[in-house]
């Protein structure tokens, strides 16, 4: 049987992405607390997040968001790292409050946005060992969000991955005329 590289990318970075998931996972956590979720979103899901990414592009007035909906579409798989708000009762102040009962429910905890960027310092290292291309974005993660496709999370952070020939996240054109 002969097997053309072609034909199994999908498959290939959809197993590639579970390894990727499994490293986000392991990365260290604030006081071991294990407060992140992590999902993989492929296909028709791909596509409706960068259709949300237009429509959040608009309703922001960020004309990135459009730039970066253009890079999902050409991604083969993104995964999303995104926390649980749980205060860790450090005082550490880190979130602009003095204590953490000072710290209003609707703003996150520090420590648990500290997780989650760990979390994708992991997730892009083991993308890097396996050579395929990422590119960390806050657009997707925010419009993955607004879908609640980590139901429960808050600060969603996307890693858009790719294997092809040139990367898609690099040399990327401005969406913002040019006056």
């Amino acid at each position: 049987m002969i097997y053309n590289e072609r034909d199994t990318r999908k498959e290939v970075v959809c197993k590639a992405a579970k390894q990727i998931m499994m490293a986000a996972r392991t990365a260290p956590k604030g006081k071991g607390v294990d407060i992140i979720e992590i999902a993989t979103v492929t296909g028709d899901d791909l596509l409706a997040l960068a259709r949300r990414m237009r429509e959040e592009s608009e309703k922001r007035d960020m004309k990135f968001f459009l730039r970066d909906a253009g890079n999902i579409e050409q991604s083969d798989a993104v995964i999303l790292i995104g926390t649980r708000r749980q205060v860790q009762g450090l005082n550490c102040a880190y979130c602009g409050y003095k204590t953490c009962a000072e710290n209003p429910q609707e703003n996150p905890c520090a420590i648990n946005s500290i997780d989650v960027g760990i979390a994708i310092g992991s997730a892009c290292s083991k993308a890097a060992d396996l050579r395929i291309d990422t590119r960390v974005m806050f657009s997707a993660g925010a419009a993955a969000q607004e879908m609640n496709l980590l139901p429960g999370c808050r600060q969603v952070i996307a890693l858009a991955l790719s294997v092809s020939s040139k990367s898609p996240y690099f040399d990327r054109k401005s969406q913002t005329p040019k006056a």
